[in-house]
């Protein structure tokens, strides 16, 4: 089933460059090469592809389709730039889905600048730390890069040094705040036998 979503996004993705007409350009940061796949898509290409359907599933609230982009040892949840392995939650499938039927209370973390804990249901972190603005269509998408760099230190490539992850990120919502309401949202995934498994969803924004 995933792999077969994923072929038909690819596709699409493919057909949709040579035969549409000229959109808006996306700005877009590449820091690392590619490399070709299947079909003439790049490694980038196939990677943004399955963001996308990741976004698409968070958006739609269709959790049980979203699990199976899950690697095998879950996801790592980070509130925050800087992935506090020993707080932040790692769910898997099952804890997933079994934490949002029971609407189970979870520790996330800690809040930036008060430092209580983070005790949220499922869906209302997803709500709060990742889908709190539409990043389907964000307003620059990085691959490999991160966009805005915060206050918070910002540990990714060094809890995933060897994986790819993209950066949706919006510059700001509000004129008056001059730019500190700015939010990104980066998934990390892993390469697993040659299909692109979602290891970390990862939060950030402007902290104290």
């Amino acid at each position: 089933m995933k792999r077969t979503i994923i072929c038909s996004l690819l596709f699409a993705l493919f057909c949709g460059c040579n035969n549409q007409p000229e959109k808006k350009e996306e700005k877009v940061v590449v820091a690392k090469a590619t490399t070709p796949t299947a079909k003439g898509l790049t490694q980038q290409d196939s990677i943004k592809a399955i963001g996308r359907q990741v976004l698409s599933l968070l958006k739609s609230h269709n959790y049980k389709e979203l699990t199976t982009y899950f690697s095998a040892d879950g996801v790592l949840f980070s509130p925050y730039a800087f992935i506090d392995t020993a707080q932040s939650k790692r769910l898997t499938p099952e804890d997933f889905l079994q934490a949002i039927d029971k609407n189970w209370t979870l520790t996330w973390g800690h809040f930036d600048g008060t430092g209580e804990p983070i005790k949220l249901s499922v869906k209302a972190y997803l709500k709060k730390f990742v889908w709190n603005a539409d990043y389907l269509n964000a307003e620059a998408v990085g691959f490999d890069q991160v966009i805005k760099q915060g206050n918070s230190p910002n540990n990714l490539n060094t809890i995933y040094p060897n994986h790819h992850f993209i950066d949706y990120h919006f510059s700001g919502f509000d004129q008056k705040y001059n730019g500190m309401d700015w939010s990104s949202l980066r998934l990390v995934f892993e390469n697993d036998n040659g299909e692109y498994f979602l290891v970390a969803i990862i939060h950030d924004q402007w902290t104290v």
